[in-house]
């Protein structure tokens, strides 16, 4: 196999991981769920790229739900019986930079996303003002997300393949304290990470693992800053052909430190999940170029102080920049 060949994949790879890395929260953090949305890296994560500009598109799909005896902090109050369904479009124009950095490849992308979210309480506890209510309640929100700012590092050896990464997410999206349904964040938050990915074409085998820690800033709206989490994304393929690609993906997530600030009215309240499911990625021909379409879905277990249930990310890779004959 030739150099150049053996180059497509993980071009196409790259710039499908360069916007899963871009497409984080769903709802606030002191709404049981995190800026890091766990299974953001996926297969070839730290494989390098080509140079020049990619245009990953993502479609998030995610459903979960909680008992009516789980309660949640909320845009300044508490809910219980949390029921969520979200809709997420992600872009994330992508640049791989030619020239080396510290010995390895950087690249550069911005993230952000057009969306809607449903929500549904089975009660909510106490209000903004402190006033105590009972009955159910539904909102719903149509708007846009934080954007992601995201650095990658990486270096090749072979088989083996090393990856640095910082991401910031800038709070911009649509967000109102009054509001039970928001897609923004309403703070600032840190994530910076490593990865390894294990490709062997000739084999046929791929691996890749994730890790990285998030520190988030205080909402001064609510008072409320989120805890530090640890967060581990996985993935495993066989490559049956040059154009296909099938195998399975997982995720832990931790949270290591308490929740803290006035708002913070039920505690530390530490939360983990866990999630397992398949996936299956396709290279294919438009003109000259290769583009890449992955699927992917988890069903997640072992939550505390998160909602659980299944998603699903529908990935379309675009190169940018024309390859060189």
């Amino acid at each position: 196999m030739n150099p150049r060949a053996q180059s497509q994949p993980r071009r196409f790879a790259f710039t499908a991981t360069g916007l899963l890395a871009s497409a984080s929260v769903v709802q606030a953090d002191e709404g049981g769920m995190s800026f890091w949305l766990p299974g953001e890296f996926g297969s070839f994560a730290a494989a390098p790229a080509a140079p020049g500009w990619s245009l990953p598109v993502l479609n998030y799909y995610a459903d979960v739900d909680e008992d009516t005896d789980k309660y949640f902090p909320r845009g300044g109050r508490v809910t219980a019986g949390v029921s969520d369904f979200t809709w997420l479009l992600f872009v994330s124009p992508t640049y791989t930079f030619p020239a080396p950095v510290l010995g390895g490849q950087a690249a550069v992308s911005l993230g952000g996303a057009l969306g809607s979210t449903h929500l549904h309480i089975g009660a909510t506890l106490s209000g903004p003002a402190g006033s105590v209510l009972t009955g159910s309640e539904t909102d719903s929100l149509t708007g846009v997300s934080d954007l992601y700012p995201l650095f990658t590092l990486k270096w090749n050896r072979g088989v083996h393949n090393w990856m640095a990464y910082t991401m910031w997410g800038a709070p911009v999206g649509d967000y109102d304290v009054d509001r039970l349904a928001n897609l923004g964040t309403n703070h600032w938050s840190a994530d910076f990470g490593g990865g390894y990915t294990y490709l062997d074409q000739k084999l046929g085998q791929e691996f890749s693992a994730a890790l990285g820690f998030t520190y988030n800033f205080e909402n001064h709206d609510t008072n409320y800053r989120n805890g530090v989490d640890v967060h581990l994304d996985i993935a495993a393929s066989k490559i049956v052909s040059p154009k296909f690609h099938v195998g399975v993906v997982g995720y832990a997530y931790q949270q290591v430190s308490g929740d803290s600030g006035s708002g913070a009215v039920l505690g530390s309240f530490k939360s983990k999940v866990f999630g397992f499911g398949p996936q299956a990625g396709w290279f294919f021909e438009v003109g000259r170029e290769k583009w890449y379409l992955n699927l992917k879905g988890f069903y997640e277990w072992g939550s505390e102080n998160r909602p659980e249930g299944w998603n699903v990310w529908l990935t379309l890779a675009i190169p940018l920049t024309e390859t060189k004959q």
